[in-house]
């Protein structure tokens, strides 16, 4: 075998990833190695899977079903489950996100989004006072308004915002970063309320109430 055929040889074996040489134990060690890296990629794989699968979402507590049926509410959804982000819990921003891509619902009438998606006389984002029933069920008032998030070179992304007290929601109920929360919709004569539950996981991949 001359040099140009021996030279096409090792770049084809590069190319099966594996850095193989000539000398039979040097071979079999660089083998070893690449097989150690091929499992620990995998193993982190799978650990990111397990991170961000999102456990099946559980029914409303009953002790928010019997405090929502004694205010007479009714059509009780699910909006959204999601985990709390540093912004959620930091009081330089006072707001809960509500993205419109994990909202598992419609949970707006036709004129509940027209009204949001107006402007007020300053021009700024219409906002909407809502019931809301917080962790500790302690029942208060809230704003829900659109928000437009810019980024740049980027165009803005589209929201709704829990804003004004929320602040005093998460520090009332001890939120904290990485915890799971749901928000709840139900109507009271067919205004809008919202309920606030906190959720930790189970090991078997399920939710229970704090």
């Amino acid at each position: 075998m001359d040099v140009v055929d021996g030279e096409m040889k090792i770049e084809k074996e590069y190319d099966q990833g594996f850095r193989v040489e000539h000398e039979g134990d040097d071979h079999q060690g660089r083998l070893t190695e690449s097989s150690k890296i091929k499992k620990k990629k995998q193993k982190m794989a799978t650990r990111c899977d397990q991170q961000y699968t999102t456990p099946p979402p559980p029914d409303l507590p009953i002790k928010f079903r019997k405090r929502i049926r004694a205010l007479r509410g009714s059509d009780i959804a699910l909006v959204i489950q999601k985990c709390l982000f540093k912004t959620h819990v930091s009081s330089g921003h006072n707001r809960l996100s509500i993205p419109f891509n994990q909202i598992r619902q419609t949970f707006l009438t036709p004129q509940e989004t027209e009204f949001l998606n107006s402007v007020d006389n300053k021009k700024k984002c219409s906002e909407m006072e809502v019931m809301l029933i917080e962790p500790s069920l302690r029942r208060g008032t809230i704003s829900l308004r659109k928000w437009e998030m810019k980024k740049a070179s980027e165009t803005a992304t589209s929201m709704y915002v829990l804003v004004g007290q929320w602040n005093s929601v998460a520090w009332r109920n001890a939120l904290r970063e990485d915890e799971t929360v749901q928000l709840w919709l139900f109507r009271i004569n067919s205004k809008l309320c919202l309920a606030l539950v906190k959720r930790r996981a189970k090991s078997n991949g399920y939710f229970i109430e704090f």
